[in-house]
């Protein structure tokens, strides 16, 4: 049997702290749902009827080590334990102006602070208060709505969105991340107010969408985004992959579909947000690459290199990092073809060093990526790529040792062909470099100073140079 949350030692300090203040005060929102949820939280939101800030004050007083911050400006406060962050607030009356989602505030009850939050699981409280301590005050049903797995607003929906449209993001990440349904009346008013999205800032969205990405299953949410028309006004690349189109009787497979599958596929495999991201964007560039051949049908030629060159553009958009996890996703997007084309094929040792060479450290990452991508229904085609697949692994193990090409530096460096043939930086230096890390991925020759420096005195002679003595 679950205990009450309420029985920790914790909730007894809050409640004499704001008891000390002369305030009442209450357990609400996310700390209360993931209880009923049976999910682990740290976080606590405790909902003061009067001054939080001065609540907090004496709670951090009494627990040694702990640290406190207040925000006069919004009227919050925080204080950090070794197990928990526990956010104070007044309780508040907003009002919102056309323009904007940051509220004016004024002095509220508990229940105008209930009617306020976003979502009926959310206004769940309990009572700190000497009486009826521990007492659930649950005015919206928000329990049988989460027993019912709904997403509901406490209040008219139109007027929840619209005052604040980050809480359409919001509703839709939470049926991703639960598997709860959207109320219909709530979910039609998600799409009378998809405009509104554009006033909330590009980094709010973002956060939204990524806490998407790493639902369970994420297509869930990507799904109600798209249904909702908010997919088309923050992600406008991706639902250009929605559809097929036929010339002659002939189509092709909906990328928008597929690359949702796709995405579903390495999530079962990974959490790692940003090989999620690469799942996402592994086909970003066919619409832009998309041509009807009359005797091969539709071909999307060059959409690897489209798509990596995409990324930046797209990670500038969303406000994600301009740093090495773009260009892991740029360098995913470019190789996410060639594990494919070599599974295909006869599986030779120069391909598999090449490839080792330009996938580097991520390489296991691109053989999740492209495990992933394999969505055929055909029984026959998914069994015969998964060999494959498992041989195209098995030859990248054994030409890594025996090769070492992973993040390959040249055994003769730029530096040692200008020292042995008196040469300042010039075109001959690159063209002698080129030469021998080409040799050694094709396997002319292998990757040791002893046959480096002998291919590098027979190609400069070619050249017409000769080592200094």
């Amino acid at each position: 049997m679950q205990a009450h949350p309420l029985s920790e030692n914790i909730f007894k300090l809050i409640a004499e702290s704001c008891s000390d203040s002369g305030n009442e005060a209450y357990i609400i929102g996310g700390y209360v749902r993931d209880f009923f949820l049976k999910r682990l939280s740290k976080d606590i939101d405790v909902v003061v009827i009067g001054d939080g800030i001065n609540a907090a004050k004496i709670l951090a007083d009494k627990i040694p080590g702990s640290h406190y911050a207040f925000f006069k400006n919004f009227g919050t406060a925080m204080v950090k334990t070794e197990d928990y962050e526990i956010e104070f607030v007044g309780a508040r009356k907003e009002s919102y102006n056309k323009g904007s989602r940051k509220p004016q505030v004024a002095v509220g009850t508990l229940a105008y602070d209930q009617l306020r939050r976003d979502f009926t699981i959310n206004t769940l409280a309990f009572s700190l208060n000497k009486g009826n301590y521990g007492d659930m005050i649950d005015p919206f049903n928000g329990l049988q709505d989460l027993n019912d797995k709904i997403i509901r607003t406490p209040d008219d929906a139109d007027l929840t969105y619209s005052d604040d449209p980050l809480r359409m993001m919001r509703a839709i990440r939470f049926a991703s991340q639960l598997n709860f349904q959207i109320e219909k009346k709530s979910f039609e008013a998600i799409k009378r107010n998809a405009e509104r999205i554009k006033i909330v800032s590009q980094e709010r969205i973002t956060d939204e969408l990524n806490k998407i990405i790493l639902s369970d299953v994420p297509s869930l949410g990507f799904k109600l985004l798209f249904d909702s028309g908010l997919l088309q006004i923050i992600f406008p690349q991706f639902t250009a992959l929605h559809g097929v189109e036929y010339v002659n009787g002939k189509g092709h497979k909906d990328n928008f579909y597929h690359t949702l599958e796709v995405l579903d596929n390495i999530s079962k495999t990974t959490n790692d947000l940003w090989l999620r991201w690469a799942a996402i964007l592994h086909d970003i560039a066919k619409p832009p690459t998309k041509r009807f051949d009359p005797e091969s049908g539709w071909t999307f030629h060059g959409h690897e290199d489209k798509g990596a060159r995409m990324v930046s553009g797209i990670f500038k958009q969303l406000k994600l990092p301009l740093n090495d996890k773009m260009k892991l996703v740029q360098k995913l997007v470019l190789l996410h073809l060639r594990p494919i084309v070599l599974a295909q094929d006869v599986v030779t040792d120069s391909a598999v060093r090449r490839l080792l060479f330009e996938a580097g450290d991520d390489i296991d990452g691109l053989m999740l990526l492209c495990h992933a991508d394999v969505t055929t229904k055909n029984d026959f085609k998914k069994e015969k790529y998964r060999k494959n697949f498992e041989l195209v692994k098995q030859k990248l193990i054994e030409v890594e040792e025996k090769d070492r090409v992973r993040n390959w530096q040249p055994p003769i460096t730029g530096e040692m062909i200008m020292q042995t043939f008196n040469l300042k930086p010039s075109r001959e230096v690159g063209v002698i470099k080129d030469a021998l890390r080409e040799a050694i991925l094709d396997g002319k020759i292998k990757n040791d100073y002893n046959e480096a420096i002998q291919f590098v005195i027979e190609k400069a002679k070619e050249m017409g140079l000769t080592p200094v003595s």
